[in-house]
């Protein structure tokens, strides 16, 4: 099945609680003014009226040749083939499950490869003078529903003018643009030859550098990324995407406190919707749900690109689900797609709203359309775990076994894949495999996330006096995440804690009755047997 376009049903068809939801919020945004933006009051400052998305292209970037005939933005078609040719391999290869992984990361990879473009096309020796892009590559193009017209544009602009070092750069970007909205980690090395044809081109080049930083984001390397967004700034101390990179690297790294200066430092020189959506990660991962919510909702106040709408309203669904307000969140979720229809994360948490609010045919079928365009881990192990949680083992197997031929291809990319690996196989994979991966990412970057996964890998290895301390750690900064506390509880229970995992067990549950189709039944199941035992 390929991509959605804009011509395209929406989602929600066949919904009609959804679909009165999403018609309300078009009106409601057809007729709500635009009020000006501050993150922090006492600055008094404005910005970011039509700024983009913090993942997005942005002003600073896109790409090129990237389906193999010159044209751009192809693969819809290949999309639905490659995720066919995935699932007929797991079906076949079910009961044999090495050489399943196997077949399976190889169909992924002859299928998302297919489509690589060879950038030596463009001539190096042209000495004709640089024109600028055309107005097809304006931010506005990139980060809507058109990435693919953008991208053919570029492709067509870098035909004749193979020189353009800036245009490189937001080729590049576009590609880490792509490969992030469609699944695909072979468009990252398509993006690393990008931004280095842009810095063969022009050496001190902040717009290459700053991708190049994205890029290795995008990859799990925060090091490289913190180490090229710092270079980008020497070059451009005001480079928004080198600000926010900085901070997205800090935070990955788990050096909340510089993050947050970083944030701050950001919202001084460059204030605007990427550089709000930080800033109010980063109070979230404190524990302060109630200024990121401020800040979300003035940030979506100011939005008026569509990808910048569904982008804030997204993480403002995001915040009010991890809270276990899934109203409040399934509104939100409606808003970002009344603006693009197809963005992923609003698609997902929609999903998982639906699921936690007892719509498990709704989650179900939102859930598999996801999976059958965007063949991501979380959206896999999602659907998984509903189709496990409803009786369907088989299906559930599928699904997890596509998470590892999804690694696989990811780590042939150059993406380091070690958390999802440790989320994944820990609960429905090779424990000890997941062992290894969560303890080479805590070795990597020691934030809440790894802390977590590390808890729960020693947890499930059977190792838990070493994983407490781990999933204490996990829960220190005050964020506020039930699978944390329901990850702490059942470890607190396993060491012999009872009046701690009862304590932990009850704040997940309280928090987020749904965080999970099988973590939230074993909370529950361990808090009755927890009180039984009193």
């Amino acid at each position: 099945m390929a991509p959605r376009t804009n011509d395209t049903p929406p989602e929600n068809e066949g919904n009609d609680g959804n679909d009165k939801r999403v018609a309300a919020v078009r009106r409601v945004r057809a007729l709500q003014p635009v009020r000006r933006l501050r993150t922090r009051p006492v600055q008094g400052r404005s910005g970011g009226l039509g700024a983009q998305p913090p993942e997005g292209p942005g002003v600073e970037g896109a790409e090129p040749f990237q389906d193999g005939t010159g044209r751009g933005g192809g693969g819809e078609k290949k999309n639905g083939q490659r995720i066919t040719a995935v699932r007929r391999a797991a079906a076949a290869a079910r009961g044999h499950r090495t050489l399943h992984l196997a077949s399976c990361a190889a169909l992924l990879a002859i299928a998302l490869t297919a489509g690589a473009i060879a950038l030596g096309a463009a001539r190096d020796n042209d000495d004709r003078s640089i024109a600028p892009a055309s107005a097809a590559l304006s931010p506005g193009l990139l980060s809507g529903g058109d990435l693919d017209a953008g991208i053919a544009s570029l492709q067509s602009h870098l035909r004749d003018q193979p020189r353009d070092f800036s245009s490189w750069a937001t080729l590049g970007l576009a590609y880490v643009e792509q490969a992030r909205t469609k699944g695909d980690p072979s468009r990252y090395p398509q993006a690393e030859r990008a931004f280095k044809r842009s810095l063969a081109l022009k050496s001190d080049n902040d717009q290459a550098l700053a991708g190049r930083a994205a890029l290795a984001a995008a990859r799990h390397d925060f090091e490289d990324a913190l180490n090229h967004a710092d270079r980008a700034l020497e070059v451009n101390p005001y480079s928004e995407r080198a600000l926010c990179s900085r901070v997205d690297a800090l935070v990955e790294l788990g050096r909340y406190e510089d993050a947050a200066k970083a944030a701050d430092t950001a919202d001084d020189r460059r204030p605007g919707i990427p550089v709000f959506t930080r800033y109010a990660y980063v109070h979230e991962l404190r524990g302060d749900v109630r200024t990121a919510e401020r800040v979300l909702e003035q940030a979506l106040s100011s939005a008026i690109a569509p990808g910048d709408i569904a982008y804030v309203a997204a993480q403002l669904g995001q915040l009010a689900w991890n809270q276990g307000d899934y109203e409040a969140a399934l509104t939100h979720y409606a808003r970002a797609l009344a603006a693009d229809e197809s963005h992923l994360p609003a698609l997902e948490g929609r999903a998982r709203a639906q699921s936690a609010s007892g719509d498990r045919e709704g989650a179900l079928k939102s859930l598999r359309d996801v999976v059958s365009r965007y063949p991501l881990p979380g959206p896999l192990v999602e659907l998984g775990e509903l189709y496990e949680a409803a009786g369907d083992q088989a299906k559930a197997e599928d699904h997890y076994a596509l998470v590892d031929a999804w690694t696989a291809l990811a780590r042939a990319n150059g993406v380091n894949a070690d958390l999802d690996t440790a989320l994944a196989a820990a609960d429905h994979g090779d424990k000890a495999s997941a062992l290894r991966a969560a303890r080479a990412e805590w070795d990597r970057r020691r934030t809440v996330h790894t802390a977590d996964a590390l808890a729960w890998a020693l947890h499930v290895n059977g190792k838990d006096e070493e994983a407490l301390r781990y999933a204490r750690e996990a829960t220190a900064t005050g964020y506020r995440n039930a699978a944390f506390r329901y990850h702490r509880g059942i470890i607190e229970r396993a060491a012999g804690n009872a009046d701690d995992a009862r304590e932990h067990l009850r704040a997940a549950l309280k928090l987020n009755p749904g965080f999970s189709p099988l973590g939230a039944q074993e909370a529950r199941k361990a808090l009755k047997d927890l009180e039984a035992a009193k």
